[in-house]
């Protein structure tokens, strides 16, 4: 009898002794505002790879790299939804000013968009030229998007076909009512 205890208490113990669970960074101690509208809370963020893979408490996680968030706020990344930045990302693609405050995705087009441009229009774009100056590689918003890209941006980057560049790419019989007397 005194061997069976002592083996399932043998059991018991190395059952008991898993290893904690890791995870390639670990987030710690911040003030993690997670963007559902409940209130911040002090916790840990667990990540593997371009995963979050848990959020809690996890005092007893071992990570690769560990940074203590203890004072800060830990939220996701946020959006600019009226960005003008499509010029300055051109010129340095790091967009050091937004992602310092936690802007992770630069949405463009409210009024004007860099596509669809003819060579009409890429003429007179690079005569409003100011400090930053580039060659137009593109025609078509997509196009722009992806020279962006190749370009290397920290940013994610998205856009709406801006409508003030639509009413400017309308034909001139269009944009001096003659609209109307076509429709006829």
């Amino acid at each position: 009898m005194k061997s069976i205890i002592i083996v399932l208490l043998l059991v018991i113990f190395v059952g008991g002794c898993s290893s904690p669970e890791s995870y390639d960074i670990i987030i710690k101690n911040g003030q993690i505002v997670d963007g559902s509208g409940e209130a911040s809370f002090v916790g840990d963020i667990g990540i593997n790879a371009d995963t979050i893979a848990a959020i809690g408490t996890l005092q007893y996680a071992k990570g690769k790299i560990e940074i203590d968030a203890s004072g800060l706020v830990v939220a996701p990344g946020f959006i600019n939804m009226l960005s003008w930045a499509v010029e300055s990302l051109i010129e340095d693609g790091k967009s050091q000013s937004d992602i310092r405050q936690g802007v992770t995705l630069e949405v463009f087009g409210e009024g004007w968009s860099w596509g669809p441009l003819t060579p009409i229009s890429k003429k007179e774009l690079k005569k409003l030229f100011g400090i930053i100056i580039y060659d137009i590689e593109w025609t078509t918003l997509g196009e722009y998007l992806d020279f962006l890209v190749e370009k290397g941006v920290s940013c994610n980057v998205a856009s709406f076909v801006g409508a003030t560049h639509l009413g400017a790419s309308m034909p001139p019989w269009v944009q001096e009512g003659g609209y109307d007397k076509w429709v006829e």
